[in-house]
């Protein structure tokens, strides 16, 4: 079987070492949600901020023409997300992010309103509990809404189900999180520059679980490969994948020093800057006045504080080629043409 979200092959060995129902099994797997391990065992995978708020904006949308209890909406990997819609009636809808095997992910749970009222066009708005960007180098722009493009364009197509669904001309739809600024102080978001509550984020449209037992699994994988690159993100697979083809590519995400320490043979880093060059230099945006990684590259990218970072991070990568790229897989830095 092919993992649809990351595009792996599943061996028929996992799979006959699972304890799970053998149907089930395949059918969560080809719904996203499951995530099979070497040894059998099995993970579930959740949906993201961005999913979670396009299924409540198409559920606020449809609750405008029908009862509504269940939803389903695209999602940028190609497979639907379905949800149980919690309250939807007259343009107002409520649906909870459900639960994922992530010990991290903190938005576990949280409710998404969506408010839809008619309108000439299709408009998307943030209501409150959706963060405001107040600094540069982050994907959306200071002084709008904290919604991502992907998970953007993943709302407004859902969105365009329901009106096509309903026969409508356009509609206006609000999101918004009750307990979202509540859960913003648990985050990271005012640091790097996003002010009164959460980010809507989300590449494939699914959450990838984490735990030490999956921790584990990935070092027994990458003991087994002579070439291995370590990347920290769905970004970072795709374009490893590109750019070493014939290595074995591991969702390393902060635990680097881990998979270094697994790797016996020849290792790569390879990754966007963010989570790489913190690793490298846990002190990178100290005293520069620089909320993110990001906001570094775009303003100094050629700036002594970055290459000194970079220079630290090939240091304690101890061998391993380091390449840092770009959202658009752009090669920002390699180790390779360091003298």
């Amino acid at each position: 079987m092919i993992d649809p979200v990351n595009k792996s092959k599943i061996p028929d060995e996992w799979l006959e070492k699972s304890s799970f129902p053998r149907d089930e099994l395949e059918e969560g797997i080809k719904n996203g949600l499951l995530v099979v391990l070497s040894d059998g065992s099995v993970l579930r995978r959740g949906y993201t901020t961005g999913t979670t708020a396009a299924a409540a904006a198409k559920a606020a949308v449809l609750s405008m023409g029908k009862d509504v209890s269940q939803i389903s909406v695209p999602t940028p990997s190609g497979v639907r997300a379905h949800f149980n819609v919690v309250e939807a009636k007259d343009g107002y809808a409520k649906v909870a992010k459900i639960q994922n095997d992530h010990e991290s992910d903190i938005t576990r749970g949280l409710e998404f309103v969506g408010h839809a009222k008619p309108s000439d066009t299709i408009l998307i708005t943030a209501g409150e509990g959706v963060g405001i960007v107040t600094r540069g180098g982050l994907q959306v722009k200071k002084g709008l809404p904290a919604i991502n493009p992907k998970p953007l364009a993943q709302i407004r197509a859902a969105v365009e189900e329901a009106v096509e669904e309903l026969g409508l001309a356009g509609v206006k739809v609000e999101i918004s999180l009750p307990k979202g600024v509540e859960i913003a102080k648990k985050t990271l978001n005012s640091t790097i520059g996003v002010e009164g509550g959460i980010s809507i984020l989300g590449t494939t449209g699914f959450v990838e679980p984490w735990n030490d037992h999956l921790g584990e699994m990935k070092s027994d994988l990458i003991r087994s490969s002579r070439k291995v690159v370590l990347t920290t993100g769905r970004i970072g697979i795709r374009y490893s994948t590109m750019l070493f083809p014939d290595y074995t590519v591991v969702l390393a995400g902060s635990r680097i020093s881990e998979g270094l320490e697994a790797a016996s043979g020849d290792v790569a880093i390879c990754g966007l800057p963010g989570l790489i060059l913190k690793w490298g230099d846990p002190e990178i945006l100290k005293d520069t006045g620089f909320a993110t990684v990001s906001e570094m590259i775009e303003r100094e990218p050629e700036g002594k504080h970055l290459k000194e970072a970079f220079r630290k991070t090939v240091e304690k990568a101890k061998g391993a080629r380091v390449v840092i790229v770009d959202r658009d897989g752009t090669v920002l830095m390699d180790s390779e043409d360091v003298e």
